[in-house]
């Protein structure tokens, strides 16, 4: 195909995307859970598992092999502008004040589940058939440690969203685990990527780099986001221009976090962060989420549904593997972020609520699980396992938090902070 007909078919491919998205997203809805879930289902729906099994020619017409790169660079700004909005949003006051709890819940939440991932690396690999044929045991044994300890990040934002609890305890101390637990995960997954190209140097640049990203951020980046928050209280063009400018700080921090290997979704979130907040926040959050949401961040979950095969987990012993994983991935988040958050004094219904929360991998999951793939670290079979367990542990958190997060009269219960 023609980059024409690329170009002509990417915007077909986007109208069916955003169809099925709502559609399923309906359907989720109105079994109680978030629309997100429903996006992240119809990525699965959209690709060989199921349009694909049942229509494969069609499936084929409609997302060619040509057409995959067209559609991840379409599904990182999305992911990019969307984490950026996650940033915004996330309150660096509530976070310092329970840090304590932040630090607990997030240790357990990575120590637990990589144990028990790292256990469960070790049985595959000497299984066969999980593994590339060239990964050795120190190769596969953390990726599949640093899968089982990735929070969906950007998905739990959405949840706590959602589900109004931006500004309480529970969404605080969710949303500061999640990072930490995210940026430990990906900072393993550097080392991994490391080993398999045998240089050091992408294990140094990655965790090195961040830590000089943070530092020029939270100073001199706070200070010119803090001047063009004030250029852009002048009046509307001045608005407008700073909004570009935002704009072009947000592709430099997305680029850069990409090119040291910690992944753009970062360098987004954390220049988020660094915005002050005030008029100018308020404007970008109402500007960006939107389009963001419900055009660009749906390119994601179809890319990573055309790369997932259900057909693949074809007999009782592969089941039985995707049914240990799932129940370690339960045990291993839920249960340890749960045990820690009452270690340090939270109630019995704030520590079920951020133990529900924490299950959720989603998005953060999708994402490292195609870096897997695509390096050749796993196979399509174990991609599709983890897949699995990855759409489950979502389709969990909110039933299991509408279970526990509740006051006696039915009411969500939200201690202020």
């Amino acid at each position: 195909m023609t980059t024409f007909d690329l170009s002509v078919l990417f915007f077909l491919q986007l109208a069916v995307v955003l169809v099925v998205c709502r559609l399923v997203s309906a359907v989720a809805v109105r079994i109680g859970q978030p629309p997100v879930v429903g996006e992240m289902i119809a990525g699965v729906v959209l690709g060989p598992s199921l349009l694909g099994y049942f229509w494969p020619q069609l499936q084929q017409m409609l997302f060619p092999p040509a057409s995959r790169p067209i559609l991840f660079a379409g599904a990182q700004l999305g992911l990019a502008l969307y984490m950026f909005t996650v940033g915004l949003e996330f309150r660096v006051d509530l976070v310092r004040s329970r840090m304590r709890s932040a630090l607990a819940i997030s240790a357990s939440g990575i120590l637990v589940p990589f144990a028990l991932g790292c256990g469960l690396g070790f049985m595959l690999l000497a299984r066969g058939g999980f593994f590339g044929p060239t990964v050795t045991a120190i190769q596969a044994v953390p990726f599949m440690g640093a899968a089982m300890a990735i929070t969906a990040f950007p998905m739990l934002a959405r949840i706590i969203y959602e589900r109004g609890l931006t500004g309480t305890t529970v969404g605080a101390l969710a949303l500061a685990a999640g990072a930490i637990d995210d940026a430990a995960a990906w900072g393993v997954l550097a080392l991994v990527l490391a080993s398999l190209s045998r240089d050091a140097g992408i294990a140094i640049l990655a965790l090195g780099g961040s830590a000089v990203f943070l530092l020029v951020l939270f100073t001199l980046g706070r200070r010119l986001l803090g001047f063009l928050g004030r250029y852009a209280a002048r009046d509307a063009r001045a608005e407008r221009r700073a909004f570009g400018w935002v704009l072009v700080l947000l592709m430099l921090a997305s680029w850069y976090t990409d090119t040291i290997r910690l992944y753009a979704v970062f360098g987004a979130f954390f220049l988020g962060a660094a915005v002050p907040r005030g008029a100018f926040a308020d404007k970008l959050q109402t500007w960006i989420e939107p389009l963001t949401t419900w055009l660009l961040l749906p390119l994601f979950f179809i890319y990573s549904g055309l790369n997932t095969r259900f057909d693949l987990v074809n007999d009782s012993a592969l089941w039985l593997v995707t049914l240990a994983v799932l129940v370690a991935a339960v045990i291993g988040k839920a249960g340890a972020c749960y045990v820690a958050a009452r270690a340090c004094g939270e109630t019995h219904h704030e520590a079920m609520g951020i133990g529900s929360l924490m299950n959720a991998r989603g998005l953060m999951e999708l994402i490292i699980l195609n870096i897997g793939l695509e390096r050749g670290i796993i196979t399509p079979t174990l991609f599709t396992i983890l897949v699995f367990m990855a759409i489950a542990t979502t389709l969990m958190a909110t039933p299991m938090f509408n279970r526990f997060y509740r006051q006696a009269d039915g009411r969500e219960f939200r201690r202020p902070v």
